[in-house]
């Protein structure tokens, strides 16, 4: 009998087990001071920067990927805590 399918909290299908690992990994990773400061960093040239009205199509497709990925971390910490409780 095969497993239902999962989907992740990337949208991506793999086992729950799995999805829940790499969440539980991410959290530990930045749930110290120095992932925390990291953590800080990143949002800072990502999600906190503004572009102007002059930025390129290009440049704001590079911008909104850099700020996916962030988001993509903050979603799977968030996971991870929920697992948790």
């Amino acid at each position: 009998m095969t497993q239902p399918k999962y989907l992740g909290v990337d949208g991506y299908q793999r086992p729950r087990e799995q999805d829940e690992r790499i969440s539980q990994d991410v959290l530990a990773l930045f749930n110290t001071p120095v992932g925390i400061s990291v953590m800080q960093y990143l949002k800072s040239i990502t999600v906190e920067a503004i572009a102007g009205p002059a930025i390129t199509d290009s440049e704001l497709r590079h911008m909104e990927g850099q700020r996916y990925v962030i988001a993509l971390i903050t979603k799977r910490i968030n996971h991870a805590q929920r697992i948790k409780k």
